[in-house]
């Protein structure tokens, strides 16, 4: 008997008798984390029996820690939700200032009321929060840049990383697949530019420099920009929504774990087919452009092909052609860096791939409206 209470006492106990009217509830042993099971069991065997006053006395608790600390507090909530009254003797000042921060601790914490700001409040308020969440997202967005220029470096040092076999495929998907829409809308646009700039310029009766407008806009501007824009919404969303699927079902993560590198196997492959595709597509929207521009103007303007093409020769010249075919892959790598990124930020569920490919198509005609704009101040200061 003494050896099993001595091993008792040593695993922690609690024990309740009646001193008369009111109850004590005796703890003793060591009430650490080590011996918490045991605790719990001795917790649970003790019967209030529906007393209104309860002592609970720590004279023989030769240690407590936070683990056995919570499970008193917890018991004593509990013995408290029947209508007891408790109150805890012979604690020393450690113990009871242990058992204090228990209670601090597990009280529900409030949320801080929002002061009222007033309107002017609110929309500084608000203007803070969205910058705080543009500087955050710019450094993400830099850093992923970081990443995948690290990734193009390593692959440009060692090509056989670089998976052709995926590569290639993307190149099909992104140029040759999107041959006949890229094709109607530039040869539109071409019909609608023709038309529009002969109206306005039949005013002064030079119809026929309808030509020069078109070629050095559709050249140089038009082109490339409505280009990568259909290319943003039609590949950086499907980029985007791929890779996005591939987090939610956690292929990502598998790929991690069989040792195999994302931005290798689904950023690099995407970036290289942009950029080798794009310039490809802008030369066949430049010649389509030109094809419905040209008959446009032979329809309405009563000219020859060959007058077309003469008057076309003498206002455009190959710089001309190259200044806008050298965006084509800065607007690449600039639509497949944000498609990934979208892509890699997904999480959760298919929701969160909807809000990110949206995001994708938004920030890419953003960034690629901005460049085309920075192209255009450099090009003026450099008088091309």
């Amino acid at each position: 008997m003494d050896g099993e209470g001595s091993e008792r006492a040593d695993a922690g106990w609690a024990r309740a008798r009646f001193d008369g009217a009111a109850m004590v509830v005796a703890l003793g042993g060591r009430w650490t984390l080590a011996n918490a099971r045991n605790l719990e069991s001795s917790l649970a065997r003790v019967e209030t029996k529906g007393a209104k006053a309860m002592t609970v006395d720590m004279e023989k608790v030769a240690a407590i820690d936070s683990a056995g600390a919570w499970l008193l507090h917890r018991q004593i909530l509990r013995w408290q939700e029947t209508g007891s009254e408790i109150a805890l003797a012979n604690a020393s000042h450690a113990q009871g200032s242990l058992l204090a921060r228990m209670a601090i601790e597990s009280e529900p914490r409030r949320p801080l009321a929002r002061p009222t700001l007033g309107a002017i409040g609110e929309l500084a308020t608000r203007t803070g929060e969205a910058t705080v969440d543009l500087a955050e997202e710019a450094h993400a967005l830099v850093s992923f840049v970081g990443a995948v220029a690290a990734t193009w470096l390593r692959a440009w040092r060692r090509p056989a990383r670089v998976r052709l076999v995926s590569t290639v495929h993307h190149v099909e998907r992104i140029g040759i697949d999107a041959l006949p829409i890229m094709g109607l809308l530039a040869f539109l646009i071409g019909v609608v530019l023709a038309f529009q700039g002969a109206d306005q310029l039949r005013q002064y009766g030079a119809e026929v420099f309808t030509i020069n407008l078109l070629g050095v806009s559709v050249l140089r501007e038009i082109g490339v920009l409505i280009t990568a824009i259909m290319v943003a919404g039609r590949t950086g969303s499907a980029f985007a929504a791929e890779i996005g699927t591939m987090k939610v079902n956690q292929e990502v993560d598998a790929m991690r774990t069989l040792g195999l590198d994302p931005m290798e196997t689904l950023v690099l492959p995407r970036l290289i087919a942009l950029a080798v595709a794009l310039p490809m597509l802008v030369f066949f929207a430049d010649a389509m452009a030109l094809a419905g521009g040209a008959v446009m103007v032979i329809a309405g303007l009563d000219l020859s092909l060959a007058q077309f093409l003469e008057q076309l020769a003498g206002a455009v010249t190959l710089s001309t052609y190259l200044v806008g075919l050298v965006k084509a892959p800065v607007f690449a790598i600039l639509i497949g860096i944000v498609a990934c990124y979208e892509g890699l930020k997904v999480s959760g569920s298919a929701e969160s791939v909807g809000i990110h490919t949206t995001r994708s198509v938004v920030k890419s005609i953003f960034l690629v409206i901005v460049a085309d704009a920075g192209f255009s101040i450099l090009f003026s200061r450099l008088g091309i």
